[in-house]
């Protein structure tokens, strides 16, 4: 698969896009200054590819470009894949036209999402003829399997400006979460060391030995059970002596009266504890009486609390009529002759009185209607007495009906008592001889023959992981991949001395690391990482040389991996870091410049127009190859602004 189109849609639906055009098989050199949009091309590409999440700046590009779509060629079949504009973080929608070597980029206007990212996904892979397998983590790795496709195999196709000068990563997005593992596990297949084959025989070890281990644990158990037996029976016999199922056991049995002896307890016809159906009836009739009794005793208390006050008030009231009354007739003395003096005079001094005093005769009176009032109190006191006698006849009556209904009520909670007591021990007796008749069916379902079989079993789960991990071995993927990144070596070796990179020229060997997923350099003192070597100018140099060695591997040992290779900013160790244009700047070191596109001309020239190389750059050389392969130059012409974004796209 190479690129032969890029195309960005206005989102204001004009059908006309902005259009880049590749050659396939061969070196594409873009061009221009810094902020034009260079950056941007892999992003869009890798979008097209199938990428939920991009990465594309807020403006220009966000905010003019309604759709992205690449064209790429597979031979005789070319297909267009589209992507809306990302709304968010993401999108899964896609477009998606196939057809022969006449089919071209689509109009604004016939814009359509027809399919999701899975969809392209599956058909990128079926055209690049990855196998349909599903990678499966080690036995005991803490990942998930995944499908290998496309998403992968892209991800050995770019290299942004942030990568390719970067001494930790070699690869694209290698850095983020979980990507560096995938590239590890997916590396293998896309070097042809493993395949599904492989994966499948991996997958069937890994099954091989869960069962293995299942075989192992059931074995374990039936013997620790057969071994335990005696034990578990003796104790079980103890258990149902303790709760009367059994009288007086021997303190050694031998298997077949232990046998015997569980039998008869199991046989034991536990206690039936029912209780009277009436018996919560009952415990709320008492409840209610003596809910009533107390009422009617605290009436009776507040009846006698009346009279003897009513007695009180009585005795008070008497006592007032008997001392009024002695006053009043001591009237008696003055005679009847006194009672025509006159009212209206002092009797002391004869002088007239403001207000006539009572005479003798309204005393006489008075005293008269006294003595009857306290003649009549007196009669009702003997009444209030018997009726006092009769509340405190009544209350007694209910004290002693209260205390037999307490009486009552112990009695009843007593015998709830020795019932809840004799249904515990029911439970007991029902677990004792639960437990009895479990161990009998676990004994008896348990034989020597079971024990021989689950052996046997054993056995052969065994035998079957003995013969998978043969094969596994036999497959040795990991030994194979690093022979066939022997083979890329051979390659990575002669490019990085051609370059004059650092310590390449002492170097027996210029490899890719698996493992650290970087390139290191063995030498007669050791093996060095990048890591450890020096100059931005070198990190470069060895990401562009593993690269070009991985997809001319790729390529000749036609594995199914895109046959394009895109590259953001190589030349960048070798010019300010704001650069505004390559070709202002006099001091840079042109010769290692020429010397690194140099070799990106003859690599894509040796392939014969089977690998495909985009660049995005400042540099713009003159020599002829070099012009040669420029497909866009972004610098001002005739007065006029070039860019990824067309200027009257942003007027």
């Amino acid at each position: 698969m190479q690129l032969l189109a890029l195309a960005l849609y206005h989102r204001d639906g004009r059908p006309d896009p902005r259009v880049i055009r590749f050659r396939p098989g061969a070196l594409n050199i873009l061009t221009g200054e810094s902020e034009t949009g260079k950056s941007e091309v892999l992003d869009i590409v890798e979008y097209c590819l199938g990428r939920k999440k991009p990465n594309f700046p807020d403006e220009p590009i966000d905010q003019t470009v309604g759709w992205y779509a690449v064209l790429v060629t597979f031979g005789t079949t070319r297909m267009v894949l589209a992507r809306p504009r990302p709304v968010g973080d993401s999108t899964t929608k896609a477009m998606i036209r196939i057809g022969d070597e006449s089919l071209d980029l689509p109009r604004g206007d016939e814009l359509r999402p027809d399919a999701d990212v899975t969809a392209l996904r599956s058909q990128l892979s079926a055209r690049l003829g990855i196998e349909d397998f599903r990678f499966q983590p080690p036995t005991g790795a803490a990942r998930y399997p995944f499908d290998v496709s496309i998403a992968q195999a892209a991800l050995l196709c770019f290299q942004k400006q942030n990568e390719i000068a970067n001494q930790s990563a070699l690869f694209h997005r290698q850095s983020e979460n979980g990507i560096a593992q995938a590239i590890k596990d997916t590396l293998p297949y896309f070097l042809g060391a493993a395949g599904p084959e492989q994966a499948l025989r991996r997958h069937q070890l890994g099954e091989a030995l869960r069962e293995q281990r299942a075989a192992q644990r059931k074995l374990d158990d039936a013997v620790r059970r057969r071994d335990g037996i005696d034990t578990r029976q003796a104790a079980l016999l103890r258990l149902a002596e303790r709760e009367g199922l059994l009288q007086d056991l021997p303190p050694a049995l031998d298997p077949q009266q232990t046998r015997s002896l569980l039998d008869q307890a199991l046989a034991v016809t536990p206690i039936t504890v029912d209780g009277p159906t009436d018996l919560q009836d009952r415990r709320q009739a008492l409840a209610q009486e003596r809910r009533e009794l107390r009422e009617r005793w605290q009436q009776l208390n507040d009846a006698l609390a009346m009279v003897d006050r009513w007695h009180q008030q009585g005795h008070a009231f008497t006592g007032e009529l008997h001392l009024q009354l002695d006053r009043l007739k001591t009237l008696d003395l003055l005679g009847p002759e006194d009672d025509d003096r006159h009212a209206d005079v002092c009797p002391l001094c004869a002088r007239p009185l403001d207000a006539p005093d009572p005479s003798a005769a309204d005393i006489t009176t008075l005293t008269r209607h006294l003595a009857d009032e306290l003649t009549h109190a007196e009669t009702l006191q003997p009444v209030r007495e018997e009726h006092r006698r009769s509340l405190e006849d009544q209350r007694e009556t209910v004290a002693e009906r209260m205390r037999l209904n307490g009486a009552q009520l112990k009695e009843l909670n007593a015998s709830d008592d020795r019932m809840r007591n004799l249904q515990d021990q029911q439970v007991r007796v029902a677990y004792v001889q639960g437990r009895i008749a479990q161990e009998r069916a676990a004994a008896g379902d348990l034989s020597e023959d079971d024990v021989r079989r689950l052996r046997n079993d054993l056995t052969l789960a065994q035998e079957r992981a003995e013969a998978l991990q043969d094969m596994v071995d036999e497959d040795d993927v990991t030994a194979e991949t690093e022979r066939r990144l022997t083979d890329v070596a051979a390659l990575m070796t002669p490019w990085a001395q051609r370059l004059s990179l650092g310590q390449a020229a002492a170097a027996e060997e210029v490899r890719i690391s698996l493992s650290q997923l970087n390139v290191i350099v063995r030498r007669p003192e050791g093996r060095l990482p990048l890591t450890r070597i020096g100059s931005a100018k070198n990190w470069i140099g060895y990401h562009l040389v593993a690269h070009l060695a991985l997809h001319t591997y790729f390529l000749r040992q036609h594995r199914p991996v895109p046959r394009f290779l895109m590259l953001d900013q190589p030349t960048q160790a070798f010019f300010p870091e704001k650069i505004r244009d390559a070709t202002t700047v006099e001091d840079a070191d042109w010769a290692a410049v020429t010397a690194y596109f140099k070799l990106l001309h003859d690599v894509a020239e040796q392939a014969d127009g089977g690998i495909q190389i985009i660049v995005c750059d400042h540099a713009n050389l003159p020599d002829d190859w070099f012009q040669d392969a420029v497909v866009e130059n972004w610098r001002p012409q005739d007065g006029r602004r070039r860019a990824l974004i067309p200027v009257h796209w942003l007027e």
